[in-house]
């Protein structure tokens, strides 16, 4: 016979355990608060990458020659006066050095490709400054490329933060590795667009004057308006109280009220263990950790939902005096399945961390700390408020049902005494 496991010995100390990580994150979010991406609050965020210049591309002609890049392949989109409306695409596979492809370049009428560095390195990594013009003219165009020489001369995070350190608000993350800078940079603005613009030329100028004119490509730019942010922001919130609302009548259908309650308790704890965790973290909060929260909300509700069958399953069948027996029984049942469940999810967002960048590596995290705290609460904190809802459960006809069945004093009329 399978060995009954007394998981009921630990829901007091698994709720105190929970509450103190609950009220450190309350204290984390008084102190430290939570670090919003663009997403949600007003502000521009930059994405920067530092490094030499690799090739300048120039047009002598009277047509017009956009260049654009994509990770395929370099093209030349020429149109206007004197020209035949085309594409030229420079495939990487086909130039796989910048020297080949500079090489390549040169063929066209009216362009001159000129390498002044990383001549040998690999043309997949080539980006540009979507900053200026991509319309080739007299005026040098700029083409970078990712440094993979192992060159300890890059910027560092730091450096970009003392660069910037005339201007408030500036919070500066890097992104890319130690050979390949790319630095995420965020600032609050206003609603005024002139103001904004001038912000934006005076931190691409100050990070210019750092590290020279033609070191910086400015490879991003986002920027969110206040309104969009609060909107944004109070949608959020309505959306994870209507998520609760709507699986709380749910549990409430199928199970008994406590035990509804105690599925939404799982819940809420999930959500604000995250939240502890983002707020410690620092971890920046965008729509694509919601995106987190919610599908941990979904998967919670499902491995508490598995739970709670298996215990309605067992009051009709076990014979006990303790509820706690019952609990046991239940979750000892289906303790395999909730580890293996969570184990092999988490196959699948461990390796979306390792193997990911930016966002969706957040989101892996973020994923990953919600999964197990969803099987750790759905074993401890849901069916531990579910134990002490019913403490005081005696065995009968009515233990035998999940939602308890209204009794009258007398059923029969034989059974009523005689008025005397």
């Amino acid at each position: 016979m399978k060995k009954t496991i007394k998981f009921s010995k630990a829901f007091l100390g698994c709720a105190i355990f929970s509450a103190l990580l609950i009220i450190s994150g309350i204290v984390g979010l008084c102190t430290k608060g939570i670090n919003f991406g663009i997403d949600f609050k007003p502000g521009l965020i930059e994405e920067v990458r530092i490094a030499p210049t690799a090739m300048e591309l120039t047009y002598n002609g009277s047509a017009q020659v956009t260049a654009n890049t994509s990770r395929t392949s370099f093209e030349l989109v020429i149109s206007g006066v004197g020209a035949d409306n085309e594409t030229k695409t420079f495939a990487y596979g086909q130039y796989p050095t910048i020297s080949k492809l500079a090489e390549g370049l040169n063929g066209v009428e009216g362009i001159t490709a000129n390498v002044l560095n990383s001549g040998d390195v690999d043309s997949y990594g080539i980006y540009t400054n979507n900053a200026v013009s991509a319309v080739l003219s007299a005026t040098p165009f700029r083409v970078y490329v990712i440094n993979d020489t192992g060159s300890a001369d890059v910027a560092t995070v730091d450096q970009v933060r003392n660069a910037l350190g005339a201007f408030s608000g500036v919070n500066v993350k890097a992104l890319g590795t130690d050979t390949d800078p790319d630095f995420q940079i965020r600032v609050g603005v206003t609603d005024s667009e002139d103001t904004n613009k001038s912000l934006q030329e005076d931190i691409t100028s100050s990070l210019q004057k750092a590290f020279g004119v033609d070191n910086v490509a400015i490879v991003k730019t986002d920027y969110v308006g206040s309104q969009f942010s609060q909107s944004l922001v109070s949608k959020s919130i309505w959306l994870v109280v209507a998520t609760m609302v709507l699986i709380w009548l749910y549990a409430t259908i199928r199970f008994h009220w406590d035990f509804a309650l105690g599925s939404i308790m799982a819940l809420c704890h999930d959500t604000l263990i995250m939240f502890t965790f983002i707020v410690w973290t620092q971890m920046e909060f965008t729509t694509t950790t919601l995106a987190a929260i919610l599908t941990i909300v979904g998967y919670s509700i499902n491995a508490t939902v598995v739970i709670l069958d298996r215990v309605r399953e067992n009051m009709k069948t076990m014979n006990t005096k303790k509820f706690n027996d019952i609990l046991d029984k239940s979750l000892t049942d289906t303790l395999s399945r909730s580890l293996i469940t969570t184990i092999t999810t988490m196959f699948a967002s461990v390796a979306l961390y390792i193997f990911t960048t930016g966002s969706i590596k957040d989101f892996a995290l973020a994923l990953t700390v919600g999964l197990v705290s969803g099987c750790y609460s759905s074993m401890y904190i849901s069916s531990g408020f579910i134990s002490l809802m019913r403490r005081h459960w005696e065995p009968g006809e009515n233990a035998n049902r999940v939602r308890p069945k209204k009794t009258t004093a007398h059923t029969n009329v034989s059974e009523i005494p005689a008025a005397e």
